[in-house]
Order: C-alpha cells, then structure tokens, then sequence
C-alpha cells in the first residue's frame, strides 16, 4: 500500500500499530527498570544478610573468648583475697623460735603456708619479684633506689618488701621492691 492510496481506516491501522509500537517499547522499558529495581533489592537483602551473619560469627568468637578468660581469671579475686594471709604466715615464720613449743608452733604456720602456695600454684598463680633478677614494671613495682655498685647492676632488684603474684599472665598484684640504681 503506498500513501497515496490509504484509506482513513488504514491510516489509523498504520497508526494504531505504532501507537502499540511506542506502548510496548513503554512496558518493556518500564519492566526492565522494575527487574534492575528488584536486582538492587535483592543485592541489598544479600548484603544485609551477609552482613548479619559475619556479626553473628564475630558475636559468638567474642563471646567465647570472653567465657575462656573468665573461666582463665575466676580464681582472681580468691587469689587476692588469700595474699594478705600469706604474706602473714611469711611474717610469722620470719620470727625465731627459741623454746619447743615456739618451733612446734612454726612448723604448724610453715605447713599452713606450704598448702595455701601449693593451693595457689595449683590454680596457677605464681609468686613473681626474686633479688637480683631484672627490673620489669609490669611485674614490680619500686619502691626505694639502691646505688648501684660493682656487683649489683643498675636496673635490678636489691630487695623484694613484699612478693608479687601473676594469675596465668595477669598480675594479681605488683611486687613491691627497692631497685639498684
């Protein structure tokens, strides 16, 4: 059919079909950008989720560790708590016993005194701060300053005034020192 023979029905079929044309080019535009907005959706969604699984992960890795230090220091406050007695059942076996009864006395602190560190050594707390050992803030704590000479060098411990303690790799308390400078 050319121009110049339609007819007014033709031209509105002619019409008509691209009307429909441009409809369809419409809808199908409008479909693909409902399918890239869904895409994104569901890319968001997959984000959220991955997401939330990794915090879930790092929640239960934290919250193991937690349980393992509080099971590792549980003994901490006990620990704390029993120091004071050792460090008098050390004053006591410090004093000279001169009669028997005096000695029977002693050998019963020096008993007491030797369970209570096998107690706490058996829940792996260990006493720290020896003479002549290196200083280390970490685990002393100075009190006095000694010269230092020939054979004591600077940056050592003269004297411990009283023992420290570390639980596993805590410390429980300083040892208190006077150190060679």
């Amino acid at each position: 059919m050319s121009k110049e023979k339609q007819t007014p029905e033709e031209e509105i079929e002619v019409t008509g079909e691209q009307i429909n044309v441009d409809t369809d080019n419409e809808e199908t535009t409008s479909t693909v950008d409902q399918i890239s907005d869904l895409e994104a959706k569901v890319s968001e969604a997959e984000d959220k989720y991955l997401r939330a699984h990794a915090e879930m992960q790092n929640m239960q890795a934290r919250y193991a560790k937690e349980q393992s230090q509080a099971v590792k220091f549980a003994n901490q406050k006990l620990a704390q708590s029993i120091l004071p007695a050792v460090d008098n059942l050390e004053r006591a076996l410090q004093v000279e016993a001169d009669d028997d009864s005096a000695q029977q006395i002693k050998t019963g602190v020096e008993m007491v005194y030797k369970t209570l560190i096998s107690a706490l050594e058996e829940h792996d707390v260990k006493a720290v701060g020896e003479a002549g050992e290196a200083f280390d803030p970490n685990f002393h704590q100075a009190i006095q300053s000694v010269p230092a000479d020939d054979d004591h060098p600077a940056d050592t411990i003269a004297t411990v005034l009283q023992k420290g303690y570390v639980l596993a790799d805590r410390v429980v308390r300083p040892a208190m020192v006077s150190v060679y400078n």
